[in-house]
């Protein structure tokens, strides 16, 4: 039935909870508060940081798509500075996908190796950047001034090069060290190549082997999807390169509305030798005594920036065999003096020893936050690695003055108590599970994180972006999670921010329809308003297949959890009225379900303005939803369990559409990009889907699934992520899934339980524990909050403010009995006249 008019109340099930508030605790559940039992201080392991391996992740079928996408490089948490390697094609690379040696070869296109600038099957280095964003499903972004030790003649332009077979230098993984805060890597040039960083500064030591000949090549145009502008200039006396490049352009190839400049890097690099010469290019033309040079890649006509443009030059060096010149970077996105001042105050004259010390003692704070014991030291690289690929983004966008550049591309500052403002934003991934993650580990990060959410949205005509990328909205994806991820902020106890002030921003962007979201620039993929066709969404109860955004059925099932966690927004702030309204909102996912999308079955389906479904369904295809098909679509209702159930003909049928989602008729596990029939938990729209077993009472199909998954896709090996990583999401789920816990409603905290793979734990609050934990020990037995004994399968936030104890008795055989019963499920928010 098609709403056109909210509900004014909510009812209570015996699974739902009334008013938005805690639900009710069932008879046998135990007191969340009561006296956390004293136990023997666990062996947690120490030295935390030789647990990651940051080249797990970086290889993948050659196909970006199919890859983790993060990379290896000097950068500390949430750093500004992130210096590595940006890889070069090779003729076999090439031979390995068609189409991309058809667009760098017959097209005369640039084309990133990587998103990351990183591949493990590369063996060529082209230079290395300032800036890299990790785990991006978009190719390229940012990797800003590359900067390449060279050792040949300048015989012609860099940019005519088109796959830089000359102006690059071959490597090899024995002669290449990546830990957390630092990178070395041996060249054939004869260049041993060392990386590290502060919060906004690098600093980089080339040691030559032969002297004769050594230069540094300034790529200054070269960002990982070109350029609108650049600028490099020489200061032989004072011993340093300055510059900016002005770029944007992210996934500009799949549309024109983000194929502009929307942010300025400068830089200043002081070199501790003597600079005895310098040349530069632009184009195809070649000044062998310029000492400055100016002019950008451009875009191209589609997004793909053309072979023989751009602008650099090179500084020839005085050194003798052997010998190390040293580089010390500062950058800003505000100014050049503004980067002279982060080099001077991070950097000042630390030794490259020091500035690595400082980098790999910062890692291993942030990560010796998640305590866990455990003698498997190759699940301990595979977690520890994972939770640094989680505190990569946001990333520190204000420098050490507090400035920053607006969306407004007018320079701010930051004030009253927020610290620090970040950008890079991967908002459709991150809303699930990172930022919660973040969040968790410190509660002032997340507040300053969700105060530059809001900063932005003032600066962008109160728009929420939902893909950030430095000082520029992209509209990429779908969906609004802004409001996700600040109602996840303040119910995991980030407060610190202006929330009053962000509730009725995004109050208003939930009730008021904009021009934006009346407009389709942009879409699909960018669509500009932050609730596309909300006209729709008012009038309809759904957004069409006829509307202003990137596919109507999946838009509505994103814009359901939108509503529903600034529903909790609303009652946390004692906005009863509004709560009720919103929470209404989010069941406005049972519009788009229809119970005869098949013959046998029914599922998430396209409607058109018209009330009629869309026509041409088929379950199992890819493209009728954002990333997915219906068959995984199905599952992303993370709010309404219990009502997803009932729908589906019962929790007995939903658990047995589970089973086939998961499991081919033979047996085997799906888990990862078979048909579309099937999950695939390396993607967003899949990754609930292992814990909505828990609203059937089949708790321990959960348990083995999420155990599975992690087991079959998450490896100790450069391919040991599935899929992209797209900036810290997927590895926060895997941190996550390993305690045995899951954030699985937008804006609560409460957390969903499988089974931990650690016999003990701590993060935040939480104390877990499970001495039998194993590889068969995949089964909850029995479960202890606090000292009593539950049959619950989540908790509910008060971990948030005080201490909270789980002890697992695990086993190889399931315990049917826990969370089966319904007092015993997860909380379902269902409207009252839906029942």
């Amino acid at each position: 039935m098609i709403h056109n008019k909210r509900v004014k109340h909510l009812a209570v099930l015996s699974l739902s909870c009334a008013m938005l508030s805690a639900c009710e605790k069932a008879p046998n559940e135990p007191s969340q508060v009561a006296e956390v039992q004293s136990t023997n201080t666990p062996n947690y392991v120490t030295d935390v940081v030789s647990y990651v391996d940051p080249l797990i992740g970086t290889k993948g079928p050659f196909n970006h798509r199919q890859a983790g996408n993060v990379t290896p490089g000097g950068v500390v948490p949430f750093g500004m500075f992130n210096f590595g390697p940006e890889h070069a094609y090779t003729e076999d690379l090439l031979a390995e996908s068609e189409g991309i040696s058809k667009k760098i070869l017959e097209e005369k296109k640039r084309v990133p190796v990587s998103p990351g600038g990183y591949n493990y099957q590369a063996s060529r280095v082209k230079g290395f950047s300032f800036t890299r964003l990790s785990g991006t499903g978009c190719l390229g972004a940012s990797g800003d001034i590359p900067v390449m030790p060279f050792t040949k003649d300048i015989t012609f332009s860099p940019a005519t090069d088109p796959i830089n077979a000359y102006y690059s230098a071959g490597f090899s993984h024995e002669d290449e060290t990546a830990i957390p805060g630092f990178y070395q890597v041996g060249l054939d040039n004869g260049v041993n190549v060392e990386l590290a960083a502060t919060t906004r500064t690098g600093i980089a030591n080339f040691t030559f082997a032969n002297a004769n000949n050594a230069k540094l090549l300034f790529r200054t145009a070269y960002s990982q999807l070109g350029s609108g502008d650049a600028f490099a200039k020489v200061d032989a006396e004072k011993g340093e390169v300055t510059g900016y490049v002005t770029s944007g352009n992210f996934c500009g190839y799949l549309g024109e509305y983000n194929q502009r400049d929307y942010y300025t890097l400068h830089f200043v690099a002081k070199i501790n030798k003597t600079i005895s010469g310098s040349g530069a290019w632009k184009d195809d033309v070649v000044d062998k005594n310029a000492q400055s040079s100016k002019g950008g890649m451009g875009y191209g006509d589609n997004g793909w920036p053309d072979i023989g443009k751009g602008s650099g030059l090179w500084i020839n060096l005085d050194l003798k065999d052997g010998e190390t010149a040293q580089m010390r970077v500062g950058i800003s996105y505000v100014s050049l003096e503004n980067a002279r001042e982060n080099l001077a105050k991070e950097q000042a004259e630390q030794s490259f020893a020091e500035v690595r010390q400082k980098s790999q003692k910062a890692w291993e704070t942030e990560l010796s936050k998640v305590k866990v014991a455990s003698d498997d030291t190759s699940k301990l690289r595979v977690f520890y690695t994972a939770l640094y690929h989680s505190l990569f983004h946001p990333n520190v966008f204000s420098d050490v003055n507090g400035e920053y550049t607006g969306f407004d591309q007018k320079v701010h500052t930051v004030k009253g108590t927020q610290a620090v403002q970040y950008a890079n934003f991967s908002g459709w991934d991150v809303y699930r599970s990172q930022l919660q993650l973040v969040t968790l580990l410190d509660k002032k990060r997340g507040s300053d994180i969700a105060q530059s959410l809001f900063n932005q949205a003032n600066q962008f005509n109160g728009i929420w972006d939902r893909w950030t990328h430095n000082a520029g909205p992209t509209g990429v994806m779908s969906g609004d999670p802004s409001t996700i991820a600040i109602a996840n902020f303040v119910a995991f106890g980030a407060n610190d921010f202006d929330v009053s002030g962000s509730y009725k921003s995004l109050r208003k962007a939930a009730t008021q329809p904009t021009e934006f979201d009346l407009s389709n620039v942009g879409c699909p993929v960018f669509c500009r308003g932050q609730k596309p066709s909300l006209d729709e969404w008012q009038s309809l109860g759904y957004i069409s297949e006829q509307s202003n955004s990137w596919e109507g059925a999946s838009e509505t099932l994103e814009q359901a959890s939108s509503y529903f966690s600034l529903g909790q927004l609303a009652q946390r702030l004692g906005q009863s009225e509004d709560a009720s309204r919103f929470v209404d909102e989010a069941g406005y996912w049972r519009n788009i379900y229809n119970p005869f999308a098949t013959e046998s079955l029914g599922y998430i389906q396209g409607r058109n303005k018209d009330t009629s479904w869309k026509g041409e369904f088929d379950p199992f295809s890819g493209h009728l939803f954002v990333e997915g098909s219906p068959a995984q679509y199905l599952w992303m209702i993370p709010h309404d369990g219990a009502g997803l159930a009932k729908v589906l003909g019962g929790e007995q049928k939903m658990s047995q559409r589970l089973d086939s989602h998961f499991r081919k008729p033979d047996g085997t596990w799906v888990l990862y990009r078979d048909s579309a029939e099937f999950s695939d938990v390396s993607n967003q729209p899949s990754i609930l889907s292992p814990w909505m077993y828990l609203h059937t009472g089949d708790a321990y199909k959960t348990q083995q699934t999420v155990r599975e998954t992690m087991e079959q896709l998450w490896l100790d090996a450069p391919d040991g992520i599935p899929g992209q990583d797209d900036l810290g999401q997927m590895s926060s789920w895997y941190v996550f899934s390993s305690l045995g816990l899951y954030p699985k409603y937008p804006g609560r905290a409460d957390l969903v339980l499988s089974s931990p793979q650690f016999s003990n734990a701590q993060i935040g609050n939480l104390t877990i524990t499970a001495p039998d934990a194993s590889k068969q020990h995949i089964f909850i037995d029995e479960l202890k909050v606090n000292g009593k004994t539950t049959l619950n399968s989540w908790i509910d936030e008060t971990y948030i403010n005080q201490p909270v104890t789980l002890d697992f008795t695990l086993s190889t055989e399931p315990n049917k009995a826990f969370g089966k019963a319904i007092e015993n499920r997860p909380p379902s928010y269902t409207p009252a006249t839906i029942l």
